[in-house]
């Protein structure tokens, strides 16, 4: 997980950043990574918890859309 933190750190920028506004753009592109994963996390459990598809599919679709928003 460190090494994915990294990875996405530098994706945002965030080592490239020079001044006070390209370093809050940089966060802030960071943390839509972080959150885009921790929703896949918690949609793949979804569908690896349930055992009743429809309901498994409904969970995870549901977390993916949050993305969305």
């Amino acid at each position: 997980m460190k090494d994915d933190i990294i990875k996405w750190a530098r994706e945002a920028g965030v080592y490239a950043a020079h001044t006070e506004l390209t370093l809050m753009a940089a966060l802030a592109r960071f943390a839509a990574l972080v959150a885009a994963q921790e929703r896949e996390a918690c949609a793949t459990a979804c569908e690896e918890f349930y055992s009743i598809e429809w309901l498994a599919q409904h969970c995870a679709a549901a977390i993916r859309a949050r993305g969305q928003v």
